[in-house]
């Protein structure tokens, strides 16, 4: 493929920490590994706002027309529109504006998100989506489940293309015991927050340690009500890689993510994933010899404290993020 000036346009970036911001951050990075050109519009170029209910998120409110000058200046060969946010919204306005062709991506299930916090009804905002994406070239998801989803809810199956995520292995796969907590030892990596449904690994009646790694905005609600469940709050890679070594099984209870990279990163570090069946971990470990999933997260606990480690981090070494830029370059439609 020839060498390209790649622009990515997202809502969702330092100092954010969840998914989108990783993937984005990394595909660049292997991005130019490969040779290309690539420059981001953030929020940080602009005068940004609290999202209502999550503050962590940041909105940008002067959008236009700032973004439609950077986007002319840079004049790029491929736009990819990583978010459905302002800049988002604003980058697509450019690209039918001048009739150029671009990507975007379907990172999270936004309807049940909006729903969870605000009550909003589902079909609302699916309706929002699939008028967002519409005129994409591609539209890039993160498993087949979640495409097959989108499609049940009016999606062009066409334009749907499975997009993997990768793991820093050489991280992930090298962590240290930072101590001997009481057996077992049961961690959650992520947001705290209510569409992750933290309640209900917190509520579970098994014996030894909860560890929650991560920060949001239940975050000092569940310290007070579960005081002997460690919070670490915010931490760097190379120290969750440490709380994964020191770990038994990492417990995933959403039922709203579309993959989870903190899966794939648990299972380089040797630890059984347990979840309900849910699109993320079906399409992670689903049917594989280290499938644990289960209607009832405490079975799928359970189960899971009996899964070799080994075989946790075998399956791992098939996500990289060298693969994830390879599916981006195979489907971004260049403009020249």
């Amino acid at each position: 493929m020839s060498l390209l000036k790649i622009l990515i346009i997202t809502d969702a970036w330092y100092p954010q920490t969840n998914g989108v911001v990783r993937t984005m951050d990394n595909l660049g990075q292997q991005l130019r590994k490969r040779g290309h050109e690539v420059k981001y519009i953030t929020p940080k170029e602009f005068f940004t706002v609290p999202m209502p209910t999550y503050p962590e998120i940041r909105l940008a409110l002067n959008a236009w027309p700032k973004i439609n000058k950077m986007i002319k200046d840079y004049n790029p060969q491929v736009i990819h529109i990583s978010t459905e946010g302002p800049l988002g919204f604003f980058g697509r306005k450019y690209c039918l504006k001048h009739n150029i062709k671009f990507t975007t991506s379907y990172h999270t299930k936004f309807p049940e998100y909006v729903n969870a916090r605000v009550k909003i009804p589902v079909s609302f905002s699916y309706r929002f989506m699939r008028y967002f994406h519409k005129y994409s070239q591609s539209i890039l998801v993160t498993t087949n489940t979640m495409k097959n989803e989108l499609v049940s809810n009016g999606f062009n199956i066409d334009k749907l293309k499975v997009w993997t995520r990768g793991v820093k292995h050489e991280v992930f796969g090298n962590g240290e015991k930072i101590k001997d907590f009481k057996g077992p030892v049961w961690i959650y990596v992520g947001r705290v927050a209510i569409e992750k449904n933290i309640k209900a690994f917190l509520n579970l009646d098994i014996d030894g340690t909860k560890i929650v790694v991560g920060d949001g905005p239940q975050m000092s609600e569940v310290k007070k009500k579960y005081p002997d469940v460690i919070f670490t709050g915010m931490l760097n890679d190379k120290d969750i890689s440490n709380y994964l070594a020191s770990s038994d099984v990492f417990v995933f209870p959403s039922k709203t993510d579309t993959f989870g990279i903190v899966l794939i990163e648990a299972l380089a570090a040797g630890l059984p994933i347990a979840a309900y069946k849910v699109p993320g971990p079906i399409d992670i470990t689903g049917g594989t010899e280290i499938d644990t999933l289960d209607d009832d997260l405490k079975t799928s606990a359970l189960k899971a404290l009996k899964i070799d480690k080994q075989k946790c981090r075998k399956l791992a070494k098939q996500y990289t993020w060298e693969e994830c830029a390879k599916i981006f370059e195979s489907v971004c439609v260049p403009n020249y």
